[in-house]
């Protein structure tokens, strides 16, 4: 099974902000070394945990330090932006690495909508989406739009021989189905939903794929995952990430704060939702881990998983990645 990386640049309690943009330059190149096959960047505006606001920017830089890795978006928000510009952009991205770029594409804001209303005044509606995907698309491999449409004539520039590959986000049926309907590789956020809906959407998108930019449905999951010598030292780890989703769930947005800082006494919602949490989340000893990646990889008929890790401390998120890749025997490792 082939294991992959999203990386969300979140912000850790006590070190400046900038420090999380060198940490995930820094972590593509130990991921290239170990073996991961892609390298993927979110994409968050204006919240205090995620600092990584421009993935197409962090791209050229992890472009730059890797020679094999694919990099990608996980994903640009499409909605708040030109298709053209985006296609402009991965275009020059995969001049800058032929051949490894994934552009995936999203519909969800990445923010509040205040926020979202800065970034783009003239902000598409969702029903506009996949007319702005159609487009990229378009724009992304070089095909000419239709006679009567404003960019038909006009090309995303630098044209060469590879173009980004184009894929779909989502954590809803929605994505699932617009996937299969324009026949793209599809990623389900399974992170942000603790897995909730993501055999649902893994199925319609199977049954519901037809033939479009890939002759056969290509899927994947980005699910968190934590791993650590020992169990105790992967929970004890594990506090900063729920302390971090329990608040937000009721509001509260800061940096990661270190394990020791993030234990607190907890409202009854709030253990409950801690519990709720625990129960679901794959974290622990190495071989605890893996154990249940590849349960839920056989569970979903995955051939390839993206890990996303946060760990107050950049050396254990390091490390989490560096364990499974020896546990998963991927080449470097």
């Amino acid at each position: 099974m082939r294991l992959s990386v999203l990386d969300q640049s979140v912000a850790r309690a006590g070190r400046p902000q900038d420090e999380s943009i060198r940490q995930t330059v820094a972590l593509a190149e130990r991921c290239e070394a170990l073996g991961y096959h892609r390298f993927w960047l979110s994409e968050h505006h204006a919240l205090p945990t995620l600092v990584g606001t421009a993935p197409e920017v962090l791209m050229a830089a992890v472009a730059a330090r890797t020679s094999r890795i694919r990099i990608g978006s996980a994903g640009v928000m499409l909605p708040h932006y030109s298709p053209f510009k985006v296609a402009e952009q991965f275009r020059v991205l995969d001049a800058l690495a032929p051949g490894r770029i994934d552009l995936g594409v999203g519909r969800a804001p990445g923010s509040d909508q205040r926020t979202a209303a800065l970034l783009n005044p003239d902000l598409q509606s969702a029903n506009d989406f996949p007319q702005q995907v159609m487009e990229l698309q378009a724009w992304v491999t070089g095909e000419d739009m239709p006679p009567g449409h404003p960019g038909h004539g006009i090309r995303a520039l630098p044209v060469h021989a590879t173009a980004p590959q184009l894929w779909m986000l989502g954590s809803s049926g929605y994505g699932a189905q617009l996937a299969a309907h324009l026949g793209l590789p599809y990623a389900f956020a399974h992170f942000i939903t603790d897995g909730e809906g993501c055999d649902a959407a893994l199925a319609l998108y199977r049954s519901a794929f037809r033939p479009g930019v890939i002759e056969r449905p290509m899927a994947t999951v980005c699910l968190a995952a934590l791993a650590a010598e020992t169990d105790e030292e992967a929970w004890h780890l594990f506090k900063s990430r729920e302390r971090a989703r329990v608040d937000r769930r009721t509001g509260r947005f800061g940096p990661l704060l270190p394990p020791e800082q993030a234990v607190r006494e907890y409202t009854a919602m709030e253990r409950a939702e801690a519990e709720q949490l625990r129960r679901r989340a794959i974290v622990g000893s190495v071989a605890r881990v893996r154990d249940q990646l590849l349960a839920l990889a056989d569970e979903l008929k995955l051939d390839e998983i993206a890990i996303v890790t946060w760990a107050w401390d950049p050396v254990a998120q390091r490390r989490s990645y560096e364990l499974l890749a020896e546990a998963f025997a991927l080449e470097g490792a």
